[in-house]
């Protein structure tokens, strides 16, 4: 199939070369049939390219009649507005199809209409195009689908069992995509939770992401933009999960999700961290391993952006690897990749040169890479991993001495930056409780906290300034300022501080009595209550008022009105968690045994044209 794509790209050319239009007089007559000219292209191709005449003859006709057939196609979508789209079937299938439809359709009826056509489970397909899946509930021009657009279906592979149990095929594909479509809800509810706590909470009781650098410390990053990356971050590792098991129908959609809140980070933000260049990476990784790299129009452009990426990061020449890492030796995987698709993307295009030049290129690296299995196994004797192994093996050009004290010496660096990040995070719930003993609610603290970046001072000051914060109640306290009854002593000792009654029974009504937190925002603002907080008093309760306060702080970060949303939480995170790998360099751990069969199979295609 390869070589089939290439020699039809060669073909391809030389007819662009050549201004060669085969629809057209002489090439293609009244009728539509092929010319006697055509014969004189095969002589003249087959001895440029060194092709058998009848695969020459063959695929000519092949390039004519296709050429012809989407002539055929712009004029009758013209006419009568029925679009033409490629239809590239699963792997098993042969080839791409067309099928023509009305853009006025929705996803779903596309859906059924490919199922049917071509005899697949309507539940276990999905469709992407555009690198988008395809929304069933659109139509198909509200979601940017063009006449002569590509539609790559996804089929859901099915179990052994399920394959045995033929009678219940339909039901068992209903249930797969049913809990196919409930884990992405889960798994999108997961990231948001996560996305939404911060660093204040107790990593103790509440598990959060944290986003770090290259060496493993904490980095500083906006909320809005934290949570864009951490959901995009999420998303990747929750595809890379299910490319470690081969399951790429179920992959690509979560990468793709990755990709979309990746593009939500600003520039200089992925300019700072590899993980864009690496998406970029396994999401033609898995349009390849599909066979459905026709489908990815800007496969080549996705491959080049990664390589920028790589080298922003990384250095012209590796130097900041090598400066924070001591290395580069890990990261060659990545290139390895990037140099063998970059090869298989210019097979497909008929440019020989160039792919004999990249795949080269990550055969020369394969060598380079691979893992001696006694050198491994004896640093797992030392009490190492063989992830830890393998990583540090690359890392060391093969030295299991150098291996060895690497590990043991990044062990000892991760350990010091976990303390020391666990310190900080004690430090933040100090400062918390701090503030709570100040009469403070928790929330109104960690609000503070947040914006002023765990300035204790510039918090208490920023509590002040923002009256909607003091309204924030950490119980479930419902009885509204009108009617809280406030103690003639309390209203004395604000009076006794200098107060005037009136702004006293106020305050006390706003804050239910908390005279610190009274007596001290009535000193704030000169004795009188901010107008915020005398609207609040003389309409609605607390909760109602301080909805916006709650808003810089999203509620998905709280706490669930039921046990029964709780454990569906618990369970959201949890899953997620499962999907993020303990070593902070498993993107890095490739075993390399699908490159060194498909560097192999290209290797024997390149030399095919030079015969």
């Amino acid at each position: 199939m390869a070589q089939k794509k290439y020699l039809i790209a060669k073909l391809t050319s030389c007819l662009r070369e050549d201004k060669i239009q085969l629809w057209k007089p002489p090439y293609t007559n009244e009728k539509k049939e092929a010319g006697e000219e055509m014969k004189e292209l095969v002589e003249k191709y087959s001895s440029k390219l060194n092709i058998n005449k009848n695969d020459t003859e063959n695929m000519l006709e092949e390039i004519r009649c296709k050429a012809i057939e989407r002539g055929t196609g712009n004029e009758n979508f013209k006419v009568t507005g029925i679009a033409r789209l490629d239809i590239y079937l699963p792997r098993r299938k042969s080839r791409k199809i067309p099928l023509e439809t009305s853009l006025f359709i929705t996803g779903k009826e596309l859906r059924s209409q490919i199922a049917q056509e071509y005899a697949l489970q309507e539940n276990a397909v999905k469709i992407i195009i555009n690198k988008k899946q395809l929304d069933l509930g659109k139509t198909l021009e509200d979601q940017g689908v063009t006449h002569n657009a590509k539609v790559m279906v996804l089929q859901l592979e099915q179990s052994d069992e399920e394959t045995k149990r033929k009678v219940q095929e339909e039901e068992l594909q209903c249930k797969k995509e049913k809990e196919i479509n409930d884990k992405m809800q889960r798994t999108k509810k997961g990231l948001e939770i996560l996305a939404e706590r911060e660093e204040y909470l107790d990593p103790d009781s509440v598990p959060y992401l944290d986003i770090a650098n290259q060496t493993g410390r904490s980095i500083q990053i906006p909320p809005q933009a934290k949570k864009a990356l951490v959901l995009a971050m999420g998303y990747h590792e929750k595809g890379r999960a299910l490319m470690k098991k081969k399951e790429y129908e179920v992959a690509l959609p979560y990468l793709l999700d990755a990709d979309k809140h990746f593009c939500e980070c600003s520039t200089e933000l992925l300019n700072t961290v590899d993980n864009y260049a690496v998406l970029q990476l396994d999401i033609v990784w898995c349009y390849f391993r599909l066979e459905q790299l026709d489908c990815l129009d800007d496969a080549e452009k996705k491959l080049s952006t990664a390589q920028r990426c790589f080298q922003r990061c990384y250095g012209e020449n590796h130097e900041r690897l090598i400066d924070i890492k001591g290395s580069y030796g890990r990261e060659k995987v990545l290139f390895l990749r990037l140099y063998l698709l970059q090869g298989i993307g210019h097979y497909h295009s008929g440019r020989e040169k160039e792919a004999a030049e990249y795949i080269q290129k990550a055969s020369s690296l394969y060598g380079e890479l691979s893992i001696d299995p006694d050198k491994v196994d004896r640093l797992s004797l030392l009490g190492f991993s063989e992830q830890e192994a393998r990583l540090a093996l690359r890392a060391c050009h093969g030295n299991v001495e150098h291996a060895a004290n690497l590990i043991t010496n990044r062990r000892e660096e991760k350990a010091q930056i976990r303390r020391e990040e666990r310190a900080k995070r004690r430090r933040r719930l100090e400062d918390i409780n701090t503030l709570k003993s100040m009469g403070y609610s928790e929330r109104a603290a960690q609000i503070a906290l947040q914006k002023t970046r765990g300035n204790l001072d510039q918090a208490f000051k920023f509590i002040l300034d923002n009256p909607e914060l003091l309204l924030e109640d950490d119980d479930d306290d419902s009885v509204a300022m009108d009617q809280f009854q406030v103690s003639q002593e309390s209203i004395e000792q604000l009076t006794y501080m200098g107060f005037s009654r009136e702004s006293a029974e106020q305050a006390l009504k706003v804050f239910k009595g908390n005279i610190h937190v009274a007596s001290q925002t009535l000193a704030h603002y000169g004795g009188v209550l901010p107008p915020s907080l005398l609207l609040s008093s003389e309409g609605s309760s607390p909760s109602e008022e301080s909805t916006s306060s709650k808003d810089l702080l999203t509620e998905s970060a709280g706490s669930s009105s039921s046990p029964t949303d709780e454990d569906m939480e618990t369970d959201a995170v949890n899953e997620i968690l499962e999907d993020i790998p303990e070593h902070e360099e498993d993107y890095l751990d490739l075993t390399l045994e699908e490159e060194e069969q498909i560097i192999h199979e290209y290797l024997s295609y390149i030399q095919v044209p030079q015969h």
